[in-house]
């Protein structure tokens, strides 16, 4: 019997409700004559503290509270490829049509209480049983994880129909091909004389993370086309991230750079307490766009969540769970999931609101003292397995959180914990977004600990060579940090000729390599090769400029005998495309034989 009870307090988003005793801590219930979503956190004597992921507006006590006897859960099948939920998994297209049929003035509005299925019951799969080959049979051993049989869920993603976590025994039955809605059986398996149906849906915890064999080391690179992060700060598939920057530095843009760009097979993207305006931007270009790897629409590889900042403020808790989640569910059928949430920050301020209405002793900032644990279980999801069940699949996590510290001070305290469970970090400096340097990513705070993991990938499939010019643009940088500080007191002139060089090659590196475009076609999206073909030309420069300053020439004289050569190299980024490489060799060769002709003059 479900445990029932009655409302004697209401605090924004917290709810007090009595006589709850057998009730379940995190188990879901609904609130109110609104059958509104809540969640228990706290239970003392008979009384439950629940969080309400709805406005609580017009609730009065004496209304009654009914448990439901499970955790809030997501419905895992075919059909979330290509939706758009709220925080805590509703599809926000049903809701308008659902609340239209009420009143269609109305139809902008997400009406409480109101309950449609996340995903879609009455419409029919095409079922086929087996996988790479294989077909189930009756009398087969089955366990949990075992995929048996798929689903065509969008041109993009085969859904493969799984054995769900704790089911084992015997199959004693396989729907042949055809036809089925997510609630019919298409299997049984038996053990121990019980019978268990097996459909194409599941329920899964949200605050669980979903189980697998084993953790594998994250060694091949999250290609996202941005070119300071795929060579100087990059990313591994199953590694983890954050984006912390101010006001107007570009978290968003990054974001969208990443989901759209991305070489993941399937996009999670949470606006987590953001402005409506951004999400809304999301809403109205993702499904226009195109998938770069496949030419096929975004949105069959993309999952949105979106979660804005005038939306229950409790909901941007359950977001963060519902979309790991998900992401989660299409690793474990063997794809790289990249999962990307803006923002933490807001999440953060949603757990400091609850803390405050359960009246929780505050700690830095008014955090609450468990801030940090609550980020460390976020982000630990994240990961490279080998998924559970047979056949063999390697699937993976890839966490990016963004980060709204108030006035980019990055020791406040969702930052820094941050930091304590990422391996990138990627700083967006204020001061390189105010001069419209784009994507804004301070190469001197940044780092990436999956450098020398996904070296080995740049060496095998693109050149061998890739490691040793990375770290040769990262001194370059790096000199060329120290050098502003002499530069700002004494001026270029005092600097000797080597450090001139530094200088100008950092110039060139900034604005022909690091600095890119995000709406330009050619130069939003560069293939790991053209980023390996820019990067050698630059350095070839460097090494062959380094000779002539040894002979005596000038960097002035350099620069005067490249002439138009020079403004070519920067703007090779978007003047040659990915499938013309050979422009960019070509050009390369050019610079080496005006820098071979200065030296033969200088001679």
């Amino acid at each position: 019997m479900p445990v029932k009870g009655k409302i004697v307090r209401i605090a924004g988003p917290l709810v007090v409700a009595e006589g709850m005793s057998g009730a379940q801590m995190y188990e879901m219930v609904r609130v109110g004559e609104d059958r509104l979503i809540g969640e228990i956190t706290r239970i003392v004597g008979d009384k439950a503290y629940i969080q309400v992921y709805e406005s609580t507006t017009g609730l009065r006590p004496g209304e009654p509270v009914e448990g439901t006897g499970a955790p809030l859960s997501v419905e895992l099948g075919p059909g979330i490829i290509g939706n758009i939920y709220d925080g805590v998994q509703r599809p926000l297209p049903l809701i308008a049509e659902a609340v239209a049929e009420r009143d269609p003035r109305r139809k902008i509005f997400i009406e409480r209480g109101i309950e449609v299925p996340p995903i879609p019951l009455e419409k029919k799969w095409h079922f086929t049983p087996g996988f790479n080959g294989t077909k189930p049979s009756v009398g087969d051993k089955v366990n949990p994880g075992d995929v048996i049989g798929i689903v065509e869920e969008t041109s993009l993603i085969t859904h493969k129909v799984m054995i769900p976590p704790g089911i084992r025994g015997k199959l004693t039955w396989v729907a042949p091909e055809g036809d089925y809605t997510v609630t019919e059986v298409v299997a049984e398996v038996e053990r121990d004389g019980k019978k268990y149906p097996i459909t194409m849906r599941q329920r899964w915890p949200v605050r669980i993370p979903r189980p697998f064999k084993r953790k594998l080391e994250p060694n091949t690179p999250l290609i996202t086309g941005m070119r300071i992060i795929d060579t100087l700060f990059p990313m591994a598939k199953g590694g983890t991230g954050a984006i912390p920057g101010g006001f107007g530095t570009g978290k968003t843009v990054t974001l969208h750079s990443l989901a759209q760009w991305s070489d993941a097979r399937v996009v999670v993207y949470i606006g987590c307490g953001e402005r409506g305006n951004e999400m809304t931007e999301v809403l109205e270009r993702f499904p226009k766009y195109k998938d770069p790897w496949t030419g096929k629409p975004l949105m069959e590889r993309t999952i949105l969540i979106a979660n804005t900042s005038n939306m229950p403020v409790a909901a941007r808790e359950a977001s963060i769970y519902v979309g790991i989640t998900l992401a989660e569910y299409y690793r474990d059928m063997g794809y790289d999931v990249l999962l990307v949430a803006d923002s933490t920050s807001r999440w953060a301020e949603a757990l400091r609101e609850i803390a405050g209405r359960l009246e929780e002793m505050p700690a830095e900032e008014g955090y609450p003292s468990y801030l940090a644990s609550r980020l460390a279980e976020f982000y630990e999801r994240a990961g490279r397995v080998e998924a559970l069940g047979s056949p063999e699949r390697l699937g993976s996590v890839t966490v990016v959180g963004a980060v709204s510290p108030p006035g980019g001070d990055f020791t406040e305290p969702v930052t820094s914990h941050t930091k304590r469970f990422i391996r990138v970090f990627w700083a967006l400096d204020t001061k390189l977004a105010y001069s419209r340097h784009y994507p804004a990513i301070n190469w001197i705070l940044s780092y990436s600990a999956y450098a020398d993991t996904v070296a080995e990938w740049w060496h095998k499939n693109v050149d061998k060579r890739w490691k040793e010019f990375r770290d040769e643009v990262m001194r370059i940088l790096l000199r060329e940090d120290e050098l502003q500080d002499i530069v700002r007191l004494v001026g270029t002139e005092s600097l000797d000729e080597r450090d001139k060089l530094v200088l100008e090659t950092a110039r060139m590196i900034k604005e022909g390599f690091l600095k890119q475009n995000a709406f330009d076609p050619i130069d939003a999206f560069t293939t790991p090769e053209k980023q390996f073909k820019l990067l050698h030309m630059f350095i070839s420069f460097y090494r062959k400029a380094q000779e002539l300053v040894q002979h005596g020439i000038t960097v002035a004289r350099i620069r005067e005998a490249l002439g138009r050569l020079y403004v070519e190299m920067i703007k090779a980024k978007f003047d040659i495309p990915n499938d013309q490489l050979d422009k960019i060799e070509e050009l390369r060769l050019r610079m080496l034989k005006t820098l071979e002709e200065l030296e033969r003059k200088g001679a």
